[in-house]
C-alpha cells in the first residue's frame, strides 16, 4: 500500500473511532434510568441531605457498601472508596458533587470519556459515568485546571468532580461493567 493510502486509512480509522465514542457518548446521556441502575425515583433524587456518616473516623468504608471489587460513593461524605480484591480498599478521597445526585443503589459503569468539557463548562478528563437522572448523566471526572464546579449553578450538573490523581486512580479501577454502589 501505498504510504498516502495509509495516511487516509489512518484518518479514516480515527475519525470513525471519534464517531463511534460521540455516538456511544450520546447513548449514555439518553439511557432510561431504569437501565443504568435503580431507578432514581423521578426529581426527588436530585436533592440530597449531608448528614456526617462517621463522625469519628469519615475515612471507614461504608458497612452497607456491599462485597468485592467496587467504587463505592457516599452522598453524605461526599467521599468515595475504590475497593480492590479481598475487599480491601486501595484509596479514599473528597469529592465535590454536582447539582443532580444518583438515588443510593448499585449501578455499573456505562461509560467513559478520556477528555471531554463538562456540563458547567470546564474542561474534565478521565470521566466514568454511572447513571442519569433526569436525563442529566451522573459520574466521576476531573477538571484539568483542578477546580471544583462553581457554586450558585444554576444548571443540573451530574459530574462528581475529583481531583486528578483521584481521577487517574479511579479511570484505572472503574472500567465499563465495574461496579459502583452509592449510598446515604
Amino acid at each position: 500500500m501505498a504510504s498516502g493510502s495509509s495516511g487516509i486509512v489512518t484518518g479514516l480509522t480515527v475519525a470513525a473511532l471519534a464517531a463511534v465514542g460521540f455516538l456511544a457518548y450520546q447513548a449514555s446521556v439518553s439511557v432510561p434510568a431504569g437501565l443504568g441502575g435503580p431507578d432514581t425515583g423521578g426529581p426527588a433524587a436530585t436533592a440530597v441531605a449531608k448528614a456526617p456518616r462517621d463522625q469519628g473516623n469519615p475515612t471507614a468504608l461504608p458497612a452497607d457498601s456491599g462485597t468485592g471489587e467496587r467504587v463505592v460513593y457516599s452522598l453524605n461524605d461526599d467521599r468515595v472508596w475504590l475497593v480492590g480484591p479481598g475487599n480491601k480498599v486501595s484509596r479514599t478521597f473528597k469529592v465535590t458533587p454536582g447539582t443532580v445526585a444518583p438515588a443510593p443503589g448499585t449501578y455499573t459503569v456505562m461509560s467513559r470519556s478520556n477528555r471531554i468539557t463538562g456540563t458547567d463548562g470546564i474542561p474534565v478528563e478521565h470521566v466514568v459515568r454511572f447513571t442519569s437522572v433526569d436525563g442529566v448523566a451522573v459520574g466521576f471526572s476531573a477538571a484539568l485546571d483542578n477546580s471544583a464546579p462553581a457554586s450558585g449553578r444554576v444548571a443540573k450538573t451530574g459530574g462528581i468532580r475529583e481531583s486528578r490523581p483521584d481521577g487517574d486512580a479511579m479511570w484505572k479501577s472503574a472500567t465499563i461493567g465495574a461496579k459502583v454502589v452509592v449510598v446515604p
